[in-house]
């Protein structure tokens, strides 16, 4: 029979009417278990789902099984008020108490004291706002940057710019400044001991601070243990603040669990970062970050500190066009660098030329960048060390060369338009 206008109609109608019940794309489709970490509130003392102290009795805010994705909605390093209007005199208010600000923990289930969880990363959205700071009295080059800076960028999944440094873009090579597992109690103890040793002979080292030190019940000045809350500045073996940039999306960091479900947390997220993070600061910023984790169980045995394994993530972070500087340890006769000042002056002031000492050589290296960009690229001296900070690497050219090891700073030339 022909199909008249008649047939043509109630099909129509019948389509119409099942519309509702038919999908229409992919979207509505989920494979993927999600568990959600979110953020709360204007900063980590308004949010239950965030601390800024280590300790193995901080609790759990969610727990996820191996396999599902867990979404992490993280602060910047400062928990900070900065934003896009913000100037240099703003950050006298910043509050280095608060620092690191970290979303968790995680209760991973099925990991134990011994064993290892595996975290891949498999996303990072940026936040449209990230800033680097030089702050007085911190950095690698502190010594000769003394005044406060802050660079301000706008961000997306592409670049990011500043009107503070004109002409420069950086690309997105975003990575989890901190994440690691909670330490347990005779990790805490080692720890402990072993900074207070350093610190009793000049060197630096942070003791637990209970002013501002989250969660509140347990670090905060009328906690419950706050002699054994760990500063999150440092990194150790439970990771934390590694601020390694090959971590990117698509690697595997193993991380060695000293608590039963290893107490996970991620924060302090760069947007970009050159290896060595001169300056104190990369691009920081929040983000909301996803990953997933598997259990290796007994590997605790064997992998003691952080490792982490990928494919090409070391060759897409090469740059396609780059200068380079070098420098060995020499310095001035007298001089007696920031990193050596706790050591025997006596014997370190008078020489010229120290020996296997890669300190001074990567020191050099970095002066020498900043020199070639002041005057190659018309920036400031402190642009320069900004731009060295979120974009320039500190390779370790050989250690075997008595007494002059090498240290090589590269910039991508691609990150200066017009290049």
């Amino acid at each position: 029979m022909k199909p008249t206008l008649s047939h043509h109609v109630l099909l129509a109608a019948l389509v119409v009417a099942g519309a509702t019940a038919v999908r229409a794309d992919t979207s509505d489709v989920k494979t993927i278990e999600v568990v959600a970490v979110d953020k709360q509130g204007a900063h980590c003392a308004d949010d239950p789902n965030c601390f800024n102290r280590y300790h193995p009795e901080i609790k759990p805010v969610v727990r996820a099984r191996p396999g599902q994705h867990i979404v992490f909605e993280t602060r910047d390093a400062l928990d900070s008020d900065l934003a896009l209007d913000s100037t240099a005199d703003d950050l006298a208010a910043v509050d280095l108490n608060l620092v690191h600000p970290m979303t968790g923990p995680v209760y991973i289930e099925g990991a134990k004291r011994g064993d290892v969880v595996a975290v891949t990363l498999v996303d990072i959205e940026p936040d449209q706002y990230g800033y680097t700071v030089i702050v007085p009295g911190f950095g690698f080059l502190r010594d000769k940057f003394t005044e406060p800076f802050l660079a301000n960028w706008r961000t997306d999944r592409i670049s990011a710019r500043s009107d503070q440094i004109p002409g420069v873009v950086i690309p997105f090579n975003g990575f989890m400044g901190s994440v690691g597992v909670l330490p347990g109690m005779p990790e805490v103890s080692k720890i402990l001991a072993r900074e207070s040793q350093l610190g009793a002979v000049g060197g630096i080292a942070l003791p637990p601070e209970p002013t501002g030190a989250l969660p509140a019940d347990i670090c905060g000045p009328n906690g419950t243990d706050i002699a054994n809350c760990l500063r999150t500045i440092p990194p150790r073996e439970n990771g934390g603040n590694m601020d390694v940039k090959q971590m990117q999306v698509g690697t595997t960091l193993l991380l060695p669990c000293f608590i039963d479900g290893c107490g996970l947390f991620v924060g302090d997220v760069h947007y970009a970062q050159g290896d060595g993070e001169v300056s104190g600061t990369a691009i920081e910023m929040g983000a909301k970050v996803t990953v997933v984790t598997h259990v290796r169980k007994g590997q605790g045995e064997f992998i003691k500190v952080p490792h982490f394994e990928g494919g090409a993530q070391l060759k897409n972070l090469a740059p396609a066009e780059f200068c380079a500087t070098t420098g060995i340890p020499l310095k001035a006769a007298g001089e007696i660098p920031p990193q050596h000042a706790y050591l025997d002056g006596e014997r370190i002031g008078p020489l010229e030329n120290m020996s296997e000492d890669l300190v001074v050589a990567a020191r050099n290296a970095l002066i020498e960048l900043i020199d070639y960009m002041v005057r190659e690229k018309g920036l400031t001296p402190e642009q320069a060390y900004v731009v060295a900070s979120v974009a320039a690497d500190l390779r370790i050219g050989q250690v075997v060369d008595v007494p002059n090891y090498i240290v090589s700073a590269i910039i991508p030339l691609t990150v200066f338009e017009g290049e």
